[in-house]
Order: C-alpha cells, then structure tokens, then sequence
C-alpha cells in the first residue's frame, strides 16, 4: 500500500509586522543609517551633515532627520545662537539601533563581490 503524505499544516497568519520587518521600516529609508553614523559620537548641525551627505539633498535630509525624530532616535536642538542654529544628537534608542547597523555593516563587507557591485551601481544612479 503507498504511503500517504502527510498534510502540509497551514502558515501562521501574521498580522502585524515582525521585529525585523518593523526595525527595517524605521532604519531602512534612504540615508538613514549614513545620518545615524555621522551623528553617533557628537551632536551635527543641519549644515554641517548636509556636506557630509554628498549627494542626498536637503528635503531628502530634511525627511530623514524629522522620521528619525518622531521614532525617537535623534532629537533635534535649537541653539541660542544668532542667527539660531540647529543641531542634531544621537538618543539611546539611536544609539542601540547603531549597535544593530554595526553588524548589518559586517554582513554587508562581506557579500560576494558582484551583489556588492550591483548595489554599489544601483545606489549611484540613484543618490537622492
């Protein structure tokens, strides 16, 4: 007599994102980990981190700073100068989410070196 196979036992249903999925949604726009990185030992001026995202332009900028700020990952200082600076630090949340890109880099670095180029070329033609 053949054997039956056995019934494939349904999927769990997910209805709300997992950690990952949700962590992703928050670190994954556009320049948010380079905005991370450049904030993660001091607090930066707009203009100041605006120079040192060559090639991502001030709404862009703009975007990612105010998302990453109502996640609570940076919070954003006005400055008693004149004229009125604003900066921007790094929070303790931002701070442990540095940790979790920290080992996303050490994946990243040690990709096979087309998938590495392939991202390489689509991240250039597409900067802002």
């Amino acid at each position: 007599m053949a054997e039956r196979k056995k019934a494939k036992e349904p999927r769990k249903i997910i209805s709300e994102p997992c950690s990952v999925e949700l962590s992703m949604r928050i670190l994954g726009g556009k320049w948010t980990g380079s905005i991370l990185y450049h904030l993660k030992d001091e607090p930066v001026r707009f203009n100041d981190l605006s120079r040192g995202l060559v090639g991502a332009s001030k709404k862009i900028l703009t975007e990612r700073l105010r998302h990453l700020e109502s996640h609570q990952l940076i919070e954003r200082r006005i400055l008693p100068t004149s004229p009125i600076g604003v900066e921007y630090a790094i929070t303790p949340i931002g701070q442990a989410a540095i940790e979790g890109l920290e080992v996303l880099k050490t994946w990243s670095e040690n990709l096979p070196e087309p998938i590495k180029t392939m991202c390489r070329d689509n991240l250039i033609g597409h900067q802002n």
